[in-house]
């Protein structure tokens, strides 16, 4: 089973690029909570999707509840679907606020979020976006693989690697261009592909050194959502290092294999 589970706008620019990748299959794009509990605004550059002009026709699963479903999906198979997390964990929060038995039924938690380094650590974007919901999940007995920007900055996708990703036909041409609007805004030739990153510890664990480490968050202020040490929470699987030529090729090569898969 694989589903998407975003707020509107993402779930709509997702489901085109997934279309555009392989229009023979049928998943469904459900739009997360739209409201973080922290009630701080999710901050966006605002040109995500703006190369399609019809982006707002896409059409996506806005009849079924996100959280329902995350609920509902991992109760019918408990232990066997693990949770991939790359934005705000609003909707992984109000999960736990629901159903009790969702951090059981969970086989494991994977954030793209926080900053784990040694020293000078940040509020990442997605932990800051909304700290309450990042509190209430590292306090939580979920099982969580953590993968910060300590380790997905080591990461960097140049000129190299867009050439390579433009010739996986429609889709690689619509990657390039949203990557290189990217570029633009920040005045670079190149990105971390962080979400990309925290997939791969999925698909390629082997690539990955992890040590368990106790996380808290801090709620309020300037620096709500930095990730700090906390004797007295949970035990999280906090991602430390990783093979760097070997990640950036095989997030390379999966976006050439999903454009070149054929119609099941």
């Amino acid at each position: 089973m694989i589903a998407r589970i975003m707020r509107l706008h993402w779930a709509r620019l997702a489901r085109r690029l997934a279309r555009i990748a392989r229009p023979d299959l049928a998943l469904p794009f459900i739009p997360g909570r739209q409201e973080t509990l922290s009630g701080r605004e999710v901050w966006w550059i605002g040109h995500e999707g703006a190369l399609f002009d019809d982006l707002a026709d896409e059409p996506v699963d806005t009849d079924q509840d996100a959280v329902q479903f995350l609920i509902d999906s991992v109760a019918a198979a408990p232990g066997q679907i693990d949770v991939l997390a790359i934005g705000p964990l609003t909707n992984i929060a109000t999960c736990l606020r629901q159903d009790s038995e969702f951090a059981h039924n969970v086989g494991r938690l994977i954030v793209m979020g926080g900053d784990f380094a040694s020293h000078d650590r940040v509020a990442e974007h997605n932990f800051h976006c909304d700290a309450v919901a990042a509190q209430e999940v590292f306090a939580s007995s979920l099982p969580i693989t953590a993968v910060g920007l300590d380790v997905t900055t080591q990461i960097a996708l140049g000129q190299p690697e867009i050439d390579r990703i433009e010739s996986a036909g429609p889709l690689g041409v619509a990657l390039r261009a949203e990557i290189e609007q990217f570029w633009r805004f920040h005045g670079t030739a190149w990105n971390n592909p962080h979400d990309p990153v925290a997939a791969l510890t999925i698909l390629r664990p082997e690539l990955f050194e992890k040590q368990p480490r106790q996380i808290g968050i801090r709620g309020e202020g300037e620096q709500a959502g930095l990730a700090v040490t906390d004797q007295n929470s949970t035990s999280a699987d906090v991602v430390t290092s990783l093979d760097r030529a070997a990640v950036v090729e095989e997030i390379v090569a999966r976006i050439l294999a999903a454009a070149s898969a054929p119609a099941a």
